[in-house]
């Protein structure tokens, strides 16, 4: 059961950091175009729900959204957060293996 747990997980974490790149990419079209552009929150809660890789790779890639504050910073904030669960997942995994 906790693999299947995992599975899906990692499914998830796939699936929404497609959509974030998309998601950056697309806004980044539509800023250049003039077309409606998807909104700031949206593009935050994306990465929130864990696509903040994606989203940083497409903030660098596209030129987008970087010196937009406070927005970078939040979305840097999410990344380290992201960043700092993942040790402690990673740490939790190993049995307390790391060392101190």
């Amino acid at each position: 059961m906790a693999d299947n747990a995992v599975i899906l997980f990692l499914w998830w974490l796939g699936l929404i950091n497609v959509m974030s790149f998309i998601a950056f990419g697309w806004d980044k079209l539509c800023a250049r175009a003039g077309w409606w552009r998807v909104p700031e929150p949206t593009l935050l809660l994306i990465a929130m729900l864990g696509g903040s890789p994606a989203a940083r790779l497409g903030q660098t890639l596209f030129r987008h959204k970087t010196r937009k504050q406070p927005f970078a910073r939040t979305l840097k904030a999410i990344l380290i957060v992201h960043g700092v669960a993942l040790v402690l997942i990673l740490a939790g995994a190993l049995g307390g293996a790391l060392p101190t």
